[in-house]
C-alpha cells in the first residue's frame, strides 16, 4: 500500500564550485548540500548536485540539476537511511519542477525495502517541502 509523507526542509549547508570551461555557455557547477527535514520525515541529509545555470543570478533564465542524496532519520517513526536520486529544472516559461525516486535497495534499518517517488514543492513564501509517495515492504 502506497503511503504519502510530507516534510518541510531547510538547506543548512551549500558548498558550490564550478567545473569545466563554459566559454560563452551556461555555468556548470557541483554542490555539496546539507538539509534538515521536519514533519513525517525527521532527519538530515547530504547531497551531491551537478548543476547547469544559464544565468546564476536568475534561475528563471534556465537552470537544471541532478542529484544523489542520502537521508538519515525517521520516516513516520521508522529509523534508518535511504538514498534519493532527483532532478529539477526551471525557466523556459514553465514553473520550476523537481522530482525523483528512492533508490531501490538503498534503505537500511527499519527503512530496508523502501521504494518510492519524490516531488519537491515550493510555496509562495519560498519554503520547500518534500512529498514522498512510498511503499515499505
Amino acid at each position: 500500500m502506497t503511503r504519502r509523507a510530507t516534510a518541510s526542509f531547510d538547506v543548512t549547508g551549500w558548498d558550490q564550485s564550478p567545473y569545466g570551461d563554459e566559454g560563452d555557455g551556461p555555468t556548470l557547477s557541483r554542490a555539496a548540500v546539507r538539509k534538515t527535514f521536519r514533519g513525517d520525515l525527521v532527519g538530515d541529509s547530504e547531497a551531491e548536485l551537478l548543476m547547469c545555470q544559464a544565468d546564476p543570478a536568475d534561475l528563471a533564465a534556465g537552470a537544471g540539476y541532478i542529484g544523489s542524496e542520502r537521508v538519515t532519520g525517521a520516516l513516520q517513526g521508522r529509523t534508518g537511511t535511504f538514498v534519493m536520486q532527483h532532478w529539477g529544472v526551471s525557466g523556459g516559461g514553465g514553473p520550476p519542477k523537481a522530482q525523483g525516486h528512492v533508490v531501490p535497495g538503498s534503505g537500511t534499518g527499519e527503512l530496508a525495502g523502501l521504494t518510492g517517488t519524490i516531488e519537491v514543492a515550493v510555496d509562495a513564501e519560498g519554503g520547500h517541502a518534500l512529498l514522498l509517495d512510498y511503499d515499505l515492504s
